[in-house]
C-alpha cells in the first residue's frame, strides 16, 4: 500500500479541521448537549468513518478496506469501554456537565497525538524486527487477562489512579478545590493555581496514554499499514465526545462489555502470535525458519470481532433488563479524591 506524503498531509489537515470545527461549533460555548444533538453528530462522524472505508477500497482495494474496517470497529469498541473510565473521572472530579465537553475534546485530541507517536514507534519496530509481533501478541493476551481480573472493579482502580494524580500534582503546583468556569488555571490572591478542570484533564490524558498501550498493538494485529492504523484511530476517536453524552446512561447496562473486549484482545493476541510464527526469524524457534501455522484472514477477524461485540451487547442488555441506574454522576459540587 503506497501512501504519498501529500495524502498523509491532506488526511491530517482534514482530521485536525474536523476537531477545530467541533470546538468552535459545539464546545467553545459551554453547554450540556441534548440527546438529539449528540445522536446526530455521533451518527455524522460514524458515517464519515464508514465513507472513508469506501475511499480506501477505491484507492487501494478491498483488502485494505477490510483491514481498515476491522481496525475501526476494534478501536471504536475499545473507545466505548474508555467512556466508562471518562465517566468515573468526571464523577471523581465533579466536573459540571456543561464543562465536560471541553475536557473530553481536549483529552481526545491529546489521545490522538499520543497514539500518533505510538503508531510511528510501532511501524518502525515492525519494519526493523518481525519478532515484535511476538511481543505485541503476548502483551495483548496479558491485557485481556488483566481486563478480566479488573472487571467489576473499574471504579476502584480508576479512583485510585486519579487520587495518585491529584497527590502528585499538589506536590508540584498550587491547586484549588473550586471551579472557576471552564478555566484550567485561575488567579487567587495574586497567585496562579491549578483548577479541578486541569486535574480532570490530566487524569483523562493519563488514561488515554494507558488506552493507547493496548489499542495500538491490537490494531497492528489487524493491519500493518501505519496509514490505516492512524485513520482508524482518528475516526474511532471522532464523535467519542458525542457518544459519551448519548450512551452515558447505557454504559451501566453493558456489564459484559469488558468480557467481550477481553475476548477480542485475546483473539487478536493469538492472531499476532500465529503471524509471528509464520514470519519467524528467531533462531531458537524452529531453527529460525518459518513455522507452518494457519493465519487468520481479515474477513474472519472482522466477523469474529463483530460477533463478539453483538453477543456481549445483547447478553448485557438481557442481563440488565429493567435496571438502568447510572453508576456515576457528576454533581455540581466539588469533592476531589483525598
Amino acid at each position: 500500500m503506497q501512501v504519498t506524503g501529500l495524502v498523509w498531509a491532506i488526511t491530517i489537515v482534514v482530521i485536525l479541521g474536523l476537531f477545530v470545527f467541533d470546538f468552535f461549533a459545539h464546545v467553545r460555548t459551554p453547554h450540556e448537549p441534548t440527546f438529539k444533538e449528540s445522536g446526530f453528530w455521533s451518527a455524522f462522524y460514524i458515517g464519515i468513518a464508514l465513507l472513508f472505508g469506501g475511499v480506501v477500497a477505491w484507492q487501494w482495494g478491498g483488502t485494505y478496506a477490510g483491514e481498515y474496517y476491522a481496525g475501526f470497529v476494534t478501536e471504536k469498541a475499545l473507545s466505548v469501554d474508555n467512556l466508562f473510565v471518562f465517566l468515573i473521572i468526571m464523577s471523581t472530579f465533579a466536573v459540571p456537565r456543561k464543562y465536560q465537553q471541553k475536557v473530553l475534546l481536549i483529552g481526545i485530541v491529546l489521545a490522538l497525538v499520543m497514539r500518533g507517536g505510538f503508531i510511528a514507534v510501532g511501524a518502525a519496530a515492525i519494519s526493523a524486527f518481525s519478532w515484535v509481533f511476538y511481543l505485541f501478541g503476548a502483551f495483548l493476551i496479558y491485557t485481556a487477562a488483566k481486563l478480566l481480573k479488573d472487571s467489576g472493579h473499574e471504579v476502584e482502580v480508576e479512583e485510585k489512579r486519579d487520587s495518585m494524580i491529584v497527590r502528585l500534582t499538589k506536590k508540584v503546583v498550587p491547586t484549588t478545590d473550586e471551579y472557576h468556569g471552564d478555566k484550567l488555571i485561575a488567579r487567587i490572591d495574586g497567585k496562579r493555581v491549578v483548577t479541578p478542570m486541569l486535574l480532570a484533564l490530566l487524569a483523562i490524558g493519563f488514561a488515554d496514554l494507558l488506552f493507547a498501550l493496548d489499542s495500538i498493538p491490537a490494531i497492528y494485529g489487524l493491519t500493518e499499514q501505519p496509514y490505516l492504523v492512524f485513520t482508524a484511530n482518528a475516526f474511532a476517536l471522532m464523535g467519542l465526545r458525542q457518544l459519551y453524552f448519548l450512551i452515558g446512561g447505557l454504559l451501566d447496562r453493558l456489564v459484559y462489555l469488558s468480557y467481550g473486549l477481553a475476548a477480542i484482545l485475546a483473539f487478536i493476541g493469538v492472531k499476532l502470535v500465529l503471524h509471528a510464527l509464520h514470519e519467524n526469524t528467531l533462531s531458537f524457534i524452529n531453527g529460525g525458519e518459518h513455522v507452518a501455522v494457519p493465519e487468520i484472514s481479515t474477513p474472519l477477524s472482522l466477523s469474529v470481532i463483530l460477533g463478539i461485540l453483538v453477543i456481549a451487547t445483547v447478553a448485557s442488555l438481557i442481563r440488565t433488563r429493567g435496571s438502568a441506574k447510572p453508576r456515576t454522576e457528576a454533581p455540581e459540587s466539588v469533592e476531589q479524591p483525598k
